[in-house]
């Protein structure tokens, strides 16, 4: 594989705040125009402007997980979150499930790979947070690309 191939995983928070806050604003817009000259019409818009773009701003500080494969690595990046696995290392795959998906990676045989935590606590985890939106099947189609099997089908015993 020479190009790298990259999956970002939807984050439904961010769209969702996104679309809430510019609908705060038009609503402040529009109390405002409606009646221009009453306080309480300029307080409740004041408000809904304030409310909006808190919004607004947190929905577009919200970083999805993106998954990249070039041709000797693995790449899974949130926020300043980031781990390379070089694919010698990766025997395979298991996507978790939950409320919130998350990407276990496998060495060859068979023990979970160990990652840092997120937070910068002392512990370490097995597993990489996805979202909630995230379709296993996009998952195991992206590590198809990727040649990385599912654990089911590993290669080891």
């Amino acid at each position: 594989m020479s190009d790298t191939v990259r999956m970002v995983c939807p984050a439904g928070r961010k769209h969702v705040e996104l679309s809430a806050g510019y609908l705060l604003l038009a609503l402040a817009v529009a109390a405002v125009a409606i009646e221009p000259g009453h306080w309480a019409a300029i307080t409740l818009g004041i408000l809904l402007a304030l409310m909006g773009t808190a919004l607004t701003v947190h929905g577009h500080r919200i970083t999805p997980p993106v998954l990249e494969v070039s041709d000797d690595e693995f790449r899974y990046t949130r926020g300043r979150y980031a781990v390379s696995v070089p694919f010698r290392d990766i025997g395979s795959y298991h996507v978790l499930p939950g409320r919130i998906r998350s990407l276990a990676l496998y060495d060859a045989s068979g023990r979970p790979k160990r990652f840092p935590s997120l937070r910068s606590r002392r512990t370490a985890r097995t597993h990489l947070p996805l979202t909630g939106m995230t379709r296993p099947a996009k998952v195991e189609s992206f590590m198809a690309v990727a040649g990385i099997p599912p654990r089911e089908r590993s290669l080891t015993s």
